[in-house]
This record gives C-alpha cells, sequence and structure tokens, in this order.
C-alpha cells in the first residue's frame, strides 16, 4: 500500500474505540473511530477506509447485521471483536463474512498483529496473476482478463473483484476440475497455515460464489467436495487476443 492504511473503529464503548484507535496511530496506521452503526454508514459514506474494527454487541444494528451487510455488499475487509462466550458466536461472524475475530479481552499488540495480517492478504500491490500473466482465460459464462483483474460476464457484466478474490479465483484456474483442500487453498492464496476454526477459505469461497454463481446456494462452479475441500467444475480455455 502507498498511502498509510485507514482503519474505522466500530464500538459503543467509548473508552475501547479511542483506546483502540490511539493504540493504532500510535503504530503507523490511521484510525477514525464510530460509535454504531449509523454513525460507522455516515463515515463510509464520508471516505475510504482499508479495514473496519467492529464490536458485535451494539445498540441498534449488531455487529453480525453490519457484517453481514457490509459483505454483501463488498465492503472492507472486518476484523470482529466479540464479548460472546460461545466459540459458536464467533464462527457466525466469520461464516457470514468477517475476516477475523478477536475476543474481549485483547491485548492491543495482537489486535495490530491480527490488523497488519488481513491487511497484507488484501493489498492490491500484492496481487498477482501468475500463470495466467497476459492472458484472457474463459471458464463458465465468465472471461478473466488476468492482467487487468477484470471479470466479465456473457451479457457484458462487468463483476468486480477484490484482491483476495483476485487470488482465489486464479488458484482454481489454474487448476481446474482438481480438489484442492482448504490448507492447500489458504496457503495458494494467503502463504500461511491454517489456525483452529480458521474459516478464511470458507468465507472467501462464499463471497466469490456470490459473484460468479447463478445460484449461489446451488453453486455449479466452485462446487464443494465432502472431505475434500473445494472444485472448480468447469474447464478453462485461453482466448486469443
Amino acid at each position: 500500500m502507498t498511502e498509510i492504511p485507514h482503519i474505522l473503529v466500530v464500538d459503543d464503548h467509548r473508552e475501547i474505540r479511542d483506546a483502540v484507535s490511539r493504540y493504532l496511530e500510535k503504530n503507523g496506521l490511521r484510525a477514525t473511530a464510530a460509535r454504531d452503526a449509523v454513525e460507522m454508514d455516515a463515515k463510509l459514506a464520508a471516505g475510504r477506509f482499508d479495514l473496519i474494527v467492529l464490536d458485535i454487541m451494539m445498540p441498534g444494528e449488531d455487529g453480525l447485521s453490519v457484517c453481514r451487510r457490509l459483505s454483501a455488499a463488498g465492503g472492507p475487509p472486518i476484523l470482529m471483536l466479540t464479548a460472546l462466550g460461545e466459540e459458536t458466536d464467533r464462527i457466525v461472524g466469520l461464516e457470514i463474512g468477517a475476516d477475523d475475530y478477536l475476543p474481549k479481552p485483547f491485548n492491543p499488540r495482537e489486535l495490530l498483529a491480527r490488523i497488519k495480517a488481513i491487511l497484507r492478504r488484501t493489498d492490491t500491490t500484492e496481487a498477482t496473476p501468475g500463470e495466467l500473466a497476459g492472458k484472457r482465460v474463459a471458464f463458465g459464462d465468465w472471461v478473466l482478463d488476468a492482467d487487468n483483474r477484470r471479470l466479465t460476464s456473457a451479457d457484458g457484466a462487468v463483476e468486480t473483484l477484490t484482491t483476495a478474490d483476485f487470488r482465489l479465483l486464479t488458484a482454481f484456474l489454474q487448476r481446474p476440475r482438481v480438489v484442492l483442500s482448504r490448507d492447500e487453498l489458504l496457503d495458494l492464496t494467503a502463504g500461511r497455515s491454517p489456525h483452529l476454526f480458521d474459516r478464511t477459505i470458507d468465507n472467501q469461497v462464499s463471497r466469490l460464489r456470490r459473484k460468479i454463481e447463478a445460484d449461489p446456494s446451488r453453486p455449479k462452479l466452485i462446487t464443494t467436495v465432502r472431505g475434500g475441500g473445494y472444485c472448480l467444475s468447469a474447464d478453462v480455455r485461453e482466448l486469443a487476443g
């Protein structure tokens, strides 16, 4: 990233959001605070943010609802803060689109480390097309211009790809009809090993399906292989020009 990453901290506890904002700025990031979903929406409308630190338990629209809404709209990456004791509640957040979570109380150094890890995964300067460099490839009803990260449907609609979307899609396109485990996909797209309850790949597959599948609930292109992982169930062909 050429600019200093800008983080939006959303928490209804003033002490927490102010303390987190100060810590992030002390460590070289920009930070803006919002007390609830309404103020968050106003901040998002007024400027660009690279990541949102989002509390689950907030008055009005809660964090899970916010996360679901922003993820469906292709919003910034989200790191959720939760005081909920049940592991399943945290997993729900990951399943609906959060990139990571951190239970309260948390160590600020760990929060900073997790934020930086997400930013590295989503840094557009690190995305390269690999074997697809200089190529246009077709699969299903889609055409990908790898160099420009431009994905076009048969009817001419253009779908915007985030860096995470692009990395995942190119991993599949370079290995059509090959079953790839979650660990393999995580290594290919993020260059790291999974940790307990890591749902990064599941979240990314769900987001990509919402962009390329006619019916994301019944995927035909990126299929789930029980006990195996995921597979691009389509032929890939290179196009001239």
